[in-house]
C-alpha cells in the first residue's frame, strides 16, 4: 500500500487521488462480475482481490482526512470532496453487493 503524505496535498489533488483509487476499484469490481458471467471465476475472483487493495488506498486517504479534522485542523468542504466521497461509499456498496452475488452464484452453481 502507498504511504500518502496529505501535508504535501492539495485538497483537489486528495479529493482526485480518493476519485481515481476509488474508481480503479469500481472497475475491477464491474469487470469481476462480467468475467464471472464468462465462466471465469478465477479471474473474477482476483479483480475482487485487486479491488480491496485500491480501496484500501482510499481508505487510508479517508481515515487520514479524518484523523485530521478530529484533530481540530480544518478541512475545506467542497463539491469536489463530496463527489469524492460518493465515489468511495457507492465502490464499497458495490463490492459488497458483488461478492455476495458470486457467493450466491457460486453456490446456485450459476
Amino acid at each position: 500500500m502507498e504511504n500518502i503524505d496529505l501535508d504535501t496535498l492539495t485538497p483537489e489533488q486528495i479529493n482526485f487521488m480518493l476519485i481515481l483509487h476509488s474508481g480503479n476499484a469500481r472497475s475491477k469490481i464491474i469487470q469481476a462480475i462480467r468475467e464471472y458471467r464468462e465462466g471465469n471465476v478465477q479471474e473474477a475472483d482476483s479483480l475482487l482481490a485487486q479491488s480491496e487493495e485500491d480501496l484500501k488506498v482510499a481508505h487510508e486517504i479517508h481515515f487520514k482526512m479524518v484523523q485530521k479534522e478530529a484533530s481540530g485542523e480544518k478541512v475545506d468542504f467542497a463539491l469536489l470532496l463530496m463527489h469524492a466521497e460518493d465515489h468511495l461509499m457507492s465502490t464499497l456498496t458495490m463490492k459488497e453487493l458483488v461478492k455476495e452475488l458470486l457467493e450466491l452464484f457460486k453456490q446456485k452453481n450459476l
